[in-house]
């Protein structure tokens, strides 16, 4: 085995390289030169079992039993008399662990050999750790990866010193993936593998998570980098549509038009990088009523009608908007629902009038008049122009 001068500068070498602390690797070197220490002699009837290693700069590894001073020794693998440790210090007491050298002449050789494959085992552990511990901790955040290889049922990306497995439930419906493309990805979790210790932690990732769309937007807004407009929620079906529900802290900054930016700027960013899934940035209201009349944009609402009790808002639009309002195979709707939490029930002004006339004729419409229903709980979003 090398001596201590050379074998640092190799311990050092090899800290820089790997990025792994001297500490954990001269631990490597010392469990390895345990357990080539324990091969060596595992025919001797006496082999210590407590065992320490020292390294020095005058001296090859250096292998040590731990003994305990004992008045009668009844195992000598363990234990020491008081008589043997005076005779190796006279201030040994009982109880005192004793350290005797029981480096074999030719411990060197043998070390080296026995050695070398628990020291790169503990190194390769040692450095997926490191990884490991550096990747957790970006769990729920956005990494730029590059694509590495394309197979039906997952596409893997180059993440730095480990890699991301992009499953196929987390493709964008329509995207395309082809190797060398740069991508942003959310990062789901970051797991070991456990059924094969030699591979580096593997990080799932995903394209058609909602939070790809949040971190994308709180990397093109600065209001929301700073916590002055903040995202409530988020609605999404990827590759096609996405709503976005904003509020600011600050009355005097319009949180659509900072996520929007300048002539749609910012909004765009993230649109070119979800390939063009479209987004609609909705203002956020504590009122539920205004909420689902916001959310359903860009169709006019009319009015609102909820039911606490029932959580569902219903709402009247235009005739000539009631399948804006719905969407193409009822998709607004339903992404406003889920953007609101709401149930919601769309009807147009032509549907509400029959219904008011058949359940509630005694009931007139007029001026700001309300569609009637028979919940007396219901409160009234009354019309207004601003209303989008």
């Amino acid at each position: 085995m090398a001596r201590k001068s050379e074998m640092m500068d190799a311990i050092e070498a090899l800290a820089k390289a790997k990025d792994i602390s001297m500490d954990q690797i001269i631990s490597a070197v010392e469990d390895g030169c345990k357990a080539a220490y324990r091969r060596y002699i595992k025919r001797a009837q006496n082999a210590p079992l407590n065992l320490s290693v020292v390294l020095s700069r005058e001296h090859d590894a250096q292998i040590f039993a731990r003994k305990v001073v004992v008045e009668e020794v009844e195992d000598e693998n363990q234990q020491l008399s008081l008589e043997q440790a005076k005779a190796l210090s006279p201030n040994y007491e009982l109880g005192d662990i004793v350290e005797i050298d029981v480096t074999p002449a030719d411990f060197g050789r043998v070390a080296a050999q026995n050695a070398k494959q628990v020291i790169m085992q503990k190194l390769r552990d040692a450095e997926k750790g490191k990884i490991y511990d550096e990747y957790i901790e970006k769990e729920n955040e956005i990494l730029t990866g590059i694509v590495e290889r394309v197979e039906p049922k997952a596409v893997y990306v180059e993440l730095g010193r480990t890699q991301g497995v992009l499953e196929e439930s987390e493709f964008i419906p329509g995207e395309e993936y082809r190797p060398g493309d740069h991508i942003k990805v959310y990062v789901l979790q970051v797991h070991k593998d456990r059924r094969d210790i030699s591979r580096l932690p593997q990080v799932s990732v995903s394209r058609v998570h909602p939070n790809l769309v949040k971190r994308l937007f709180e990397m093109e807004v600065p209001e929301i980098a700073t916590g002055v407009v903040e995202i409530k929620s988020i609605a999404r079906e990827a590759g096609s549509r996405t709503k976005m529900a904003v509020t600011s802290v600050d009355a005097a900054i319009d949180p659509v038009g900072a996520c929007v930016g300048p002539a749609g700027s910012r909004v765009n960013k993230v649109v070119a990088e979800l390939k063009n899934e479209k987004i609609d940035v909705i203002k956020w209201s504590a009122d539920p009523a205004e909420f689902v009349a916001n959310a359903l944009n860009p169709a006019y609402v009319i009015r609102v009608l909820q039911s606490d009790e029932e959580k569902i808002c219903r709402v009247v639009v235009p005739d000539n908007q009631l399948s804006l309002a719905i969407g193409k195979e009822g998709q607004n709707a339903r992404l406003a629902a889920k953007l609101t939490g709401w149930k919601i029930d769309i009807k147009s002004e032509t549907q509400a009038a029959e219904l008011l006339r058949l359940n509630r004729p005694e009931v007139q419409e007029g001026g700001g008049s309300v569609i009637a229903d028979e919940q007396e709980d219901y409160d009234l979003l009354p019309p207004e122009d601003d209303i989008e």
